[in-house]
C-alpha cells in the first residue's frame, strides 16, 4: 500500500480517504498478484502490465473503472447494487456500501479476459 500513501494523503475528506484505503487494501489482500500503481494520478492495479481496475475520488462518489468490457459484462449487477455507470466506469456514492463480491467478480473477469492481452488497454 506504500505506493498509494501520497495519493491517499492528498484526499482532504477523512471519510473518503478511509473508504478508498479500505477498498485498495481489500484489493491488495484479495489479489496479491496484482501490481498496485499510480498512473494518470489515479490508483490502479495491473496484471502483467495490463490494466485491470482503477479508482478515482469525486465529491459525491468513488469511481471504479474496469474498462468498457467490465461495465458491459456486469451492467445489470452494477445497477442492482444501486450504482450508476457510464460506458467506462461505475460510481459508488459515499453514502452507499461497497459491494465487495461484485468488485471481486469484476476484477476476476478482467484478469481472465485479459490473460493473453499484451497491451495496457483492450484494443
Amino acid at each position: 500500500m506504500d505506493v498509494f500513501s501520497d495519493y491517499l494523503k492528498g484526499i482532504a475528506n477523512a471519510e473518503h480517504r478511509a473508504r478508498l484505503e479500505e477498498v485498495l487494501s481489500w484489493v491488495t489482500k484479495q489479489y496479491p498478484t496484482l501490481k498496485p500503481r499510480i498512473a494518470w494520478n489515479q490508483p490502479m492495479f495491473t496484471d502483467h502490465d495490463t490494466f485491470i481496475i482503477g479508482f478515482s475520488v469525486a465529491k459525491h462518489h468513488l469511481a471504479v473503472a474496469p474498462e468498457r468490457a467490465g461495465i458491459s459484462q456486469f451492467s445489470a449487477e452494477i445497477v442492482d447494487a444501486g450504482y450508476d455507470h457510464t460506458k467506462e466506469l461505475f460510481r459508488i456514492r459515499w453514502d452507499r456500501p461497497v459491494d465487495f463480491q461484485l468488485l471481486g467478480r469484476i476484477i476476476e473477469f478482467n484478469m481472465v479476459d485479459k490473460a493473453d492481452c499484451s497491451t495496457f488497454w483492450r484494443k
